[in-house]
C-alpha cells in the first residue's frame, strides 16, 4: 500500500469512527444539558441557545485513534504532537465545562487561557530546539532557513496566533470545521510532497476524515458545536504540524480565513480605541460583519471553505 492509499484509508476510517462517536456523544451532551450559552449581542444566534457543545471530543478522539492505528513507526515528534493537541483540547474542555457550570458564556478567565496556551507553546518551542526541528520553509520560493534558537519565539507566536485564530473563526455553523478540512488536507499533501515524514500527513488526513463526519452534524443548522474543546485542539494540531515540519508559514497562507478572523478583530479593537468608539466592521470577527450584511451562515461558511481550498491548491501547485 503506497502513501496516498494509506492517507485515504486513514481518512475513511477516521470518518466512520467520528460518525459513530458523534451519534453516541450528542445524546449524552443533551442529557447532561451541555448546551451553548449564546452571546446576546449576536441577534442572529438567538435561536441557537441550548445546542450541545463540546462536540470536539468526538472528532478529535476519532482522529487521534485513526492516526495511531495507521502509524506503524510513531516517532517522538508524532507522540509530542498528539500530546500537545490533546493538551489544548483539555484547556478547551475545562473552559466549556465552566461555561456550562456557570450558565453563562464565561469559562476560564482570559489570563488563565493565555497562561495555559503560552505554557504549552513554550514547551513546544523548547522541544523544537532539543529535537533540532529548527528549519523554516518559505512557500513559493523553495527556500529553507535555519533558525536555530530563534525557533522558540517563532514557535510561541505561531502557536498562540493559530490556536486563537481557529477559536475566533468558530463562530458560525460549519465555519471552522469547513475551513479545517481543506486546510489539513493541503498541509498533509504538502508535507508528503516534501518526503521523509509519514506520520504527520497521516494525522492530517485523519483530521480531514473526522471533520467531514462531524460536519454532517455541524453544518447549518448545527445540531452540535465543537466548542473550545474542538477549536483549541484544531489550532494546537495545526501549529504542531506546521512548526515541527518547518512549514509554519503555510499556516497563514492555507489558513487565510483564520487570518481574516484575527486581523479583523485587531483592526476593530485598535480603531475603536483610537477613534473613541467608532467601528470598521459592523461586528468582529469579520464573518459576523458579513452576517450583519445579510449573508447566510451557509454562504459565508462555503466562501471561507473555497478560499482555504484555493489557497491550499496554490501552495500544492507551487511544489510540483
Amino acid at each position: 500500500m503506497n502513501g496516498m492509499q494509506t492517507y485515504l484509508l486513514v481518512a475513511l476510517v477516521a470518518f466512520f469512527i467520528s460518525l459513530l462517536f458523534c451519534f453516541i456523544l450528542i445524546p449524552i451532551l443533551r442529557r447532561l444539558k451541555a448546551g451553548q450559552n449564546i452571546l446576546v449581542y449576536v441577534k442572529e444566534h438567538k435561536d441557537k441557545g441550548g445546542t450541545p457543545t463540546m462536540g470536539g471530543l468526538a472528532f478529535v478522539t476519532a482522529a487521534v485513534l485513526a492516526a495511531i492505528l495507521f502509524t506503524k513507526k510513531a516517532d517522538r515528534t508524532f507522540v509530542i504532537t498528539l500530546a500537545i493537541g490533546l493538551a489544548y483540547m483539555a484547556v478547551g474542555l475545562i473552559d466549556d465545562f465552566l461555561k456550562r457550570k456557570h450558565k453563562e458564556n464565561l469559562g476560564l478567565r482570559a489570563w488563565q487561557k493565555f497562561a495555559f496556551q503560552t505554557a504549552i507553546a513554550v514547551a513546544a518551542g523548547f522541544y523544537c530546539i532539543r529535537a533540532d526541528l529548527t528549519k523554516l520553509y518559505v512557500p513559493f520560493f523553495c527556500v529553507t532557513f535555519e533558525l536555530g534558537v530563534w525557533i522558540l519565539p517563532l514557535s510561541v507566536f505561531v502557536f498562540l496566533a493559530t490556536v486563537n485564530a481557529v477559536n475566533l473563526t468558530d463562530g458560525l455553523d460549519g465555519l471552522a470545521s469547513g475551513v479545517s478540512v481543506p486546510f489539513f488536507g493541503a498541509l498533509g499533501i504538502i508535507i508528503s510532497l516534501q518526503a521523509g515524514n509519514v506520520a504527520m500527513p497521516t494525522l492530517c488526513f485523519a483530521l480531514v476524515g473526522a471533520l467531514l463526519a462531524y460536519l454532517l452534524f455541524n453544518a447549518p443548522p448545527a445540531s452540535v458545536f465543537m466548542g473550545d474543546t474542538g477549536s483549541l485542539a484544531l489550532g494546537g494540531f495545526a501549529a504542531c504540524i506546521g512548526v515541527f515540519t518547518g512549514n509554519a508559514l503555510f499556516i497563514a497562507i492555507v489558513g487565510l480565513p483564520f487570518v481574516f478572523s484575527v486581523i479583523s478583530v485587531l483592526i476593530q479593537v485598535i480603531y475603536y480605541k483610537v477613534t473613541g468608539g467608532k467601528r470598521v466592521f459592523l461586528m468582529a470577527p469579520v464573518h459576523h460583519h458579513f452576517q450583519e450584511k445579510g449573508y447566510s451562515e451557509s454562504k459565508i461558511s462555503y466562501a471561507y471553505f473555497v478560499i482555504s481550498l484555493i489557497a491550499g491548491i496554490a501552495c500544492i501547485a507551487s511544489m510540483l
